[in-house]
């Protein structure tokens, strides 16, 4: 029986080390390399080539199907309205849909839970590829039954997003590139190689508050919104590690 247990013991041990070692083996090892970590950020201008909003129909009515059915006309129309003026179906689309009930107050301002009357909020998204348009369907929206704009905003398509974005990246490198051998070269060093690589990047879309939040457009007004499509960055960051000697 001792024999046995001596011999388990010595197996037990065995294999501990076995455990033990392989472990030990995969701890990376600390890098020799010698590094100049730098940063750099490209930045392209261009002119946007699409435009979002987003209007809303909003109808008020003591029997919620009553403001229902208004509200559905209403947005009807605008939708007809969008279409026959050239809008492709795919670019319009719900972007929200709300029923809220409004409740009386009592004679101490307090909230009571008498319902008033009910609010019919329906949103829509358009996109607009053609930016030059772009006062033109708000106009066209609001003089069909939108009587509010949520949102309103010049971006980029998302092949010109791609597009630019890479021309970015480009600009980013070669700064992060130029920073380097300037460095490099005041502290008499040479660059060999790239260790490591870090992408990153940012795009802020040129948006617009909207004069018509919340109001009608007088019907029939002669003066067309005029929206400006000025310009838009897309930006793009690297950070590089380069080994030198």
């Amino acid at each position: 029986m001792r024999g046995k247990a001596a011999l388990l013991g010595i197996a037990l041990m065995v294999l501990c080390a076995a455990v033990i070692g392989s472990v030990t083996a995969q701890l990376p090892q600390e890098s020799k390399d010698k590094l100049i970590h730098v940063s750099g950020t490209g930045k392209v201008t261009t002119t946007p080539d699409e435009a979002v909003v987003v209007f809303a129909v909003e109808t008020e009515n003591a029997d919620v199907k009553a403001a229902q059915q208004q509200n559905a006309e209403r947005m009807d129309a605008v939708v007809n309205a969008l279409k026959k003026a050239g809008i492709p179906e795919k670019d319009i689309r719900t972007a929200g849909y709300n029923i809220i009930p409004v409740t009386e107050t009592d004679s101490r301002g307090l909230t009571t839970s008498k319902v008033k009357y009910y609010r019919v909020v329906n949103s829509l998204e358009v996109t607009m590829n053609d930016v030059n348009r772009a006062g033109e369907i708000v106009d066209l929206a609001v003089a069909n039954g939108a009587n509010k704009v949520n949102r309103f905003a010049f971006t980029l398509s998302d092949a010109k997003q791609q597009e630019f974005r890479s021309q970015a990246l480009t600009a980013a490198v070669a700064q992060a590139r130029g920073d380097a051998d300037a460095v490099a070269a005041a502290i008499g060093k040479t660059i060999l190689d790239v260790k490591e690589v870090n992408v990153g990047g940012s795009y802020v879309p040129m948006a617009y508050d909207t004069r018509y939040s919340g109001m009608e457009k007088v019907a029939g007004s002669a003066v067309a919104t005029p929206l400006e499509v000025g310009e838009i960055d897309v930006t793009a960051t690297v950070s590089i590690s380069y080994i030198i000697s």
